[in-house]
């Protein structure tokens, strides 16, 4: 349930908002992209419908407005001085939903790279705890309250747009690690600790995740994924719904159906050749999957999204 007001109750922590919600302001761009490598600001000036996307590995920070995203069963709703945490890559249905001209939503988002992770995780692992949370696979998605301190260092992250490149270029990587040291030091470290450990339950899933999305068009066996990850059938059923919410057959029906709206969005192909290059032998299957999923029959929607 997102909150109504700024997640930190201290004074400082509503005065570093304020400053990030000026600076997200000034700087955000359509593509959301920015000088920094893998910093990411996003501004919407109205709330938005519903739509299938994929998370990336990241960390998202909203400093004003509210967002919602689901995966299977799981619903995330979080609103200024919370943070999302996404350590593996999902196909997920997200949206704002506090959003205006006069109080736009505004986010800070930060790639999740496995390579720095294992760094700071090699310079300190015996600080941070790391039999916290268990060895089973954390969830691949997470929301939490963001602290002063990891407030600060996204403040003085942004800030450095405002700075020379060798600025840029000198400082990023250090407050990138101090990012990161402030997420192993909060209620999601074990999302991403395990993103930076090369044989971790979430990165053997993370592999599973990436192959099922390079090949959604292929049925495959659950037990053959299972023993490429170096685990029992069993064990792979727990662990990957444990991080995706999803059996693995529903993430491929998933991963599916997006590809299938991006293709029919494009006007290419009619409605049975898109279910059939997505890896559907029955149209009506594909129709009535299709329909389930997005509210509409494929035809229906693709019109009115290219409409739109």
């Amino acid at each position: 349930m997102f909150l109504l007001m700024p997640g930190p109750t201290s004074i400082r922590g509503e005065a570093l908002l304020e400053e990030l919600r000026v600076l997200i302001a000034r700087h955000a761009r359509p593509d959301e992209a920015t000088a920094i490598d893998g910093v990411l600001l996003s501004a919407a000036t109205a709330p938005r419908e519903p739509h299938a996307s994929t998370t990336g590995t990241v960390l998202a920070l909203i400093a004003q407005g509210a967002k919602r995203l689901g995966i299977g069963d799981r619903v995330h709703d979080y609103g200024p001085g919370e943070y999302l945490v996404a350590s593996v890559d999902l196909p997920i249905t997200g949206h704002y939903t506090r959003a205006s001209a006069a109080a736009p939503a505004l986010g800070f988002g930060l790639r999740l790279r496995p390579a720095p992770i294992a760094s700071v995780l090699l310079d300190a692992e015996a600080d941070l705890h790391p039999h916290r949370g268990g060895r089973a696979a954390p969830p691949g998605l997470g929301v939490a309250d963001a602290p002063p301190e990891l407030l600060d260092a996204v403040v003085r992250m942004v800030r450095l747009l405002d700075a020379p490149a060798a600025d840029r270029r000198v400082l990023a990587p250090m407050l990138e690690r101090e990012i990161l040291w402030r997420l192993l030091g909060g209620p999601l470290a074990e999302s991403v600790r395990q993103a930076g450990i090369a044989d971790s339950s979430l990165t053997h899933v993370s592999s599973a995740v990436r192959w099922i999305a390079e090949h959604y068009d292929e049925p495959f066996r659950v037990g053959d994924l299972a023993r490429s990850c170096g685990m029992s059938t069993s064990a792979f059923h727990r662990a990957f719904h444990a991080v995706t919410a999803l059996s693995p057959i529903r993430f491929q029906k998933q991963i599916r159906l997006q590809k299938a709206r991006l293709l029919l969005l494009t006007g290419a192909d009619d409605v049975a050749t898109v279910g059939f290059r997505i890896g559907y032998e029955s149209a009506s299957q594909f129709s009535r999957e299709y329909r389930r999923q997005f509210g509409l029959p494929p035809g229906r929607d693709a019109t009115r999204l290219r409409a739109r």
